[in-house]
């Protein structure tokens, strides 16, 4: 029982996620970006931006393995899975809260390897 002038809340039993009770999520893709990476490093982190259509946001997942950003193209649907530790950013990237794991339903590790071909339409 709350004490006299406390209002308790209840939250959300799905949390902050984007994804709400997902892992996963499929979404399309706005651009390709660079993001750089925080001090004491230097470079540029290749990223895309992605629409999410529950809520509208417009977050940038981390395109994993060299050259896999020229896998994707714009209007592509990819594959977008959680980054770090419950929706926190990892290492030296700022802002980024989610990665990126296949695009048109080919995984970026197939084809970084080249076991598969990403199928064009």
């Amino acid at each position: 029982m709350p004490r006299s002038g406390m209002v308790t809340v209840q939250e959300s039993p799905f949390g902050h996620s984007p994804f709400r009770c997902t892992s996963h999520a499929k979404r399309i893709v706005l651009e390709k970006i660079g993001v750089e990476a925080k001090q004491p490093n230097s470079a540029i982190r290749k990223c895309v931006r992605v629409q999410f259509t529950k809520n509208g946001k417009k977050p940038q997942p981390f395109v994993p393995s060299d050259g896999c950003l020229n896998f994707i193209e714009e209007n592509d649907e990819v594959l977008v899975a959680g980054f770090g530790c419950k929706g926190h950013a990892v290492g030296d990237f700022p802002g980024v809260h989610f990665k990126a794991v296949k695009v048109a339903s080919v995984s970026f590790l197939a084809l970084h390897k080249c076991k598969k071909d990403r199928p064009r339409s």
